[in-house]
């Protein structure tokens, strides 16, 4: 595990990348890390390009600010039902790549594989989530990327750049679609060299379900309660 001061570091070189590419605006996008048994955080109500590493804050597992001064966003119960679900997620990222964001407000999914690489490095689905104040993150039982129905992308990852890079990686699968919508609609590959790639994702990236598939939002099923279940079960 990195030394907080390196995660500091890179959760502000995470932030400003996504502001730097188009990804977020305003105060939008957030981004979260684990350290140790709490979670460092992006705080509410600052541009991602000005983020700094004394403006993070650290928060337990029922989103309440442990150290800092400044607030959590309001999307923190995401996140840790995410951190709770699996074990291996190191970091979150949430953001609004357009292209791929366009995809969720039309509540359009990617559809199946049409090129090689992405399987390897995501799966063979990118899950569309069903719109909801409260989303049902069970798909990250299969997926370390999913689309937020008329909301935006998140993705998982053991660590910041990889998390980083699935998310560069969802965008640049919906800008190829979408130019291949454009030209008749994108051809999926077959589905036994689905299968084949596949596996060799499975083979890189082992997911590690703890936690019930379940929405934080059912009674007895919040993300507090489900990353306490998670933690005492580790300590």
């Amino acid at each position: 595990m990195p030394s907080e001061e390196t995660l500091r570091a890179d959760l502000v070189a995470a932030s400003h990348a996504l502001h730097a590419r188009g990804w977020v605006a305003n105060h939008d996008g957030n981004v979260t890390a684990r350290l140790g048994d709490h979670f460092l955080s992006t705080p509410t109500a600052v541009s991602k390009c000005a983020v700094r590493p004394e403006m993070l804050i650290v928060v337990d597992h029922d989103a309440q600010v442990v150290q800092g001064t400044r607030k959590g966003f309001s999307e923190l119960k995401l996140h840790l039902a995410a951190y709770a679900l699996r074990p291996d997620i190191g970091c979150v990222i949430h953001a609004h790549p357009p292209t791929a964001t366009g995809f969720a407000v039309a509540n359009i999914e990617l559809g199946p594989p049409f090129m090689a690489e992405p399987v390897v490095s995501l799966g063979r689905r990118i899950p569309l989530v069903p719109f909801s104040m409260s989303p049902d993150l069970g798909a990250l039982a299969d997926a370390d990327a999913l689309m937020l129905a008329n909301h935006g992308v998140l993705t998982v990852g053991p660590d910041l750049e990889t998390a980083l890079l699935r998310m560069e990686l969802v965008e640049h699968i919906a800008r190829i679609a979408l130019v291949a919508r454009q030209l008749g609609g994108p051809v999926a590959l077959p589905d036994d060299l689905i299968d084949q790639l596949q596996k060799k994702h499975e083979g890189i990236f082992d997911k590690t379900v703890e936690a019930p598939v379940e929405k934080w939002s059912k009674p007895g099923g919040s993300a507090a309660g489900i990353v306490a279940a998670a933690l005492k079960r580790h300590s």
